[in-house]
């Protein structure tokens, strides 16, 4: 069978900024079947359309006036079911040792984003992977990247990791959206009695649990694994 995964980041200067603006860098994916793609975009766009809501989604841009639009979007992720799934990562920046990294902050974090995608690779799949742009010191971070998760997935096909620019990607968009969700809450960042909250509560109703916290590796529909990089349970 074959996948697409839209990617997207969220305060991926977080190893390397004096002034931190949260604790945890978090790196997100939205996982679908390809013959999902075009479907999801059409609904997409006829919500656009519906709440005449054009420009790029994005997190940031959740406001009262745009808050219908945002709603609906969420519940169109859950009305997908499995068919359409999100998984993250976050990453403990206080706990980040660079000696495990060669001191190379970019090389930690294309690290972390193997971790976040290997785990959700199955067996006899073929994968295209989309990661929003982002300037690399080192332009060969996803060939290594898409080389790393081959060696380890030998009986599924990495096909392509390719980066594009998320203002023309509507699914790394809505990953974004997802993404910001997740981060409000592990980086506490979510102010009370906004439209932020109400958009968080709506994906915490549809996903059964109070707030949105870390979870279990079996959390298929939204998966938040915060990586323990001082060993433990």
């Amino acid at each position: 069978m074959q996948f697409e995964v839209y990617c997207d980041e969220v305060m991926p200067d977080l190893f390397t900024s004096t002034k931190r603006r949260g604790r945890y860098l978090m790196i997100g994916s939205l996982w679908l079947r390809a013959e999902l793609r075009d479907e999801i975009k059409r609904k997409i766009r006829a919500l656009r359309e519906m709440h005449d809501t054009w420009g790029e989604i994005k997190w940031t841009k959740v406001s009262p006036s745009r808050l219908t639009f945002y709603l609906d979007l969420v519940d169109l992720f859950e009305s997908y079911g499995l068919d359409l799934r999100f998984r993250c990562i976050a990453v403990d920046s206080e706990q980040v040792d660079m000696r495990w990294h060669e001191y190379d902050e970019e090389l930690g974090f294309y690290k972390f984003y193997y971790q976040m995608l290997h785990h959700w690779i199955l067996d006899f799949n073929e994968y295209r992977i989309f990661c929003d742009t982002k300037t690399n010191r080192d332009p060969q971070r996803l060939a290594t990247l898409r080389r790393c998760l081959s060696a380890a997935n030998l009986s599924s096909r990495i096909s392509s990791i390719q980066a594009l620019p998320s203002r023309q990607v509507v699914l790394i968009q809505l990953c974004d959206l997802l993404l910001g969700a997740a981060s409000s809450r592990i980086n506490a960042t979510l102010r009370p009695g906004g439209a932020k909250e109400v958009v968080v509560k709506r994906l915490e109703s549809h996903l059964g649990v109070d707030q949105l916290h870390p979870t279990y590796r079996d959390a298929e529909k939204f998966n938040i694994f915060q990586i323990r990089l001082r060993g433990g349970w």
